[in-house]
């Protein structure tokens, strides 16, 4: 095994090495079809080991496991990819992403945080490296190296304009770990992302930079942003966004849409306070809804080989002295009935605000064509679409997703998977009786 991955592949989970396994399918497919193993990045490309990874491919398989986005950011969606030849960036969500929330996907930036897409972001940053590319002299190019270095500490490095113009390039920057250091009030030392720290050193290692080696950065502020604003004749992104602070702006809401917790993003921006950082994010009641109601199920689904679990609280309880009827209302809105025993319901302490769980096993779950409008006394009754049909030779998995996000599973016979007609898309109704639901609390 790799050197650099040998210490910490025992203690991935499962997710993890979906990413890693992802990011090394992707070095070979691209062996396989005659191309490059890793991308043409800005030192030039990526070199293969003696056992066969290439150092680009590594890069991207710690920076996808260590939660950290490479040139993009981006961590939360499962998998890694890579865009614009350079370096590793977030995948786009894959269909039915939607089902499974993402928090980091889902906040809002307030009204009155100016900021960039990745995308702008990216068109930003390829705006100012073609014209650094562009310049005619080797004094020019010393000139706008300054300030292509100046604006990928910003654009990476989430720093204020101040602190960018007051690093030392001979001691502020070091590129065996990869750290700028911000120094004085608000000090902190700042992760960069491989392929922008070796681009910022080839630049600075240019013949033309030894004379200004230790005051590359010692810009006049006014300088700085009349040059930022210049480049907005040459990109899609209007005058007013091109200005150090809303790069700053729009580096924290990329880290916080790439799934870095906000802790980390507060010590990357230097805030004092949390609630500075959390300024950048806002989740709407549909969000939070969303949000909880998944993962309320997914730590149920964990503890019940039930496919079907439903986690709310209690809205009404009947009582008849023999049998009570309890009806469950899930975050998300879905009601669901259960009938129970009377010493059931003393033995699991029910009652009117209670969180619980119910549980309905797959093969209990009905389905039938909504159009055959069918007499049942099912109480539990929902309209839904089929998502997916798994089929075997006998029986047949049939997934279905409810309007409000919950998700259904019921087992039926091939025969019936035929009779109903099922398949992605199918308008379908799913019905399961009060006394197939059982209910249990932690």
């Amino acid at each position: 095994m790799h050197a650099p991955l040998a210490g910490i592949v025992g203690a991935l989970d499962e997710t993890q090495l979906e990413l890693m396994r992802a990011c090394i399918e992707r070095e070979l497919e691209a062996r396989l079809q005659g191309g490059p193993s890793g991308p043409s990045g800005m030192s030039g490309g990526s070199h293969a080991g003696a056992d066969g990874l290439g150092a680009e491919t590594l890069h991207s398989i710690v920076t996808a496991l260590s939660g950290a986005p490479g040139m993009g950011g981006g961590a939360c969606p499962r998998g890694a990819a890579r865009r614009g030849g350079e370096a590793p960036y977030p995948p786009p969500a894959p269909q039915g992403a939607k089902d499974v929330p993402c928090p980091a996907q889902s906040f809002e930036v307030p009204e009155g945080v100016k900021h960039l897409t990745s995308e702008q972001l990216d068109e930003l940053t390829a705006t100012f490296h073609a014209w650094f590319g562009a310049a005619a002299t080797p004094v020019q190019r010393r000139s706008r190296g300054r300030l292509w270095v100046a604006f990928l500490m910003m654009r990476h490095g989430a720093l204020r304009l101040g602190e960018a113009l007051a690093l030392d390039d001979t001691a502020d920057l070091d590129p065996v770990r990869q750290l700028a250091i911000v120094r004085g009030h608000g000090g902190r030392e700042i992760q960069l992302p491989g392929p922008v720290m070796r681009e910022v050193q080839r630049v600075l290692d240019d013949p033309m930079m030894f004379g200004l080696r230790g005051r590359v950065f010692r810009m006049d502020q006014g300088y700085v942003r009349r040059k930022f604003y210049e480049r907005a004749a040459e990109c899609s992104i209007p005058k007013e966004y091109l200005n150090p602070r809303v790069i700053r702006h729009s580096r924290a809401v990329e880290l916080l849409r790439g799934g870095v917790p906000l802790k980390i993003v507060q010590g990357i921006l230097g805030h004092q306070s949390m609630n500075q950082t959390a300024n950048y994010l806002r989740f709407s009641d549909d969000d939070v809804r969303r949000i909880v109601h998944h993962y309320l199920n997914k730590e149920t689904r964990m503890k019940t080989s039930a496919r079907n679990a439903f986690t709310g609280r209690v809205t009404s309880v009947v009582k008849d002295g023999l049998l009570v009827e309890v009806e469950l209302t899930t975050n998300s809105g879905l009601k669901v009935v259960s009938v129970i025993t009377e010493e059931s319901a003393q033995n699991l302490g029910v009652g009117t605000g209670k969180v619980m769980t119910a549980t309905v096993k797959a093969p209990w779950v009905i389905l039938a064509r909504e159009e055959n409008r069918l007499k049942t006394s099912a109480r539990n009754r929902y309209a839904g679409k089929v998502a997916r049909v798994n089929l075997s030779e006998i029986a047949a998995e049939v997934v279905v997703d409810l309007p409000e996000g919950t998700t259904v599973c019921a087992l039926l016979t091939v025969e019936s998977v035929k009779a109903l007609d099922l398949e992605p898309g199918t308008d379908i109704l799913v019905m399961f009786k009060a006394f197939s639901v059982i209910l249990n609390v932690e």
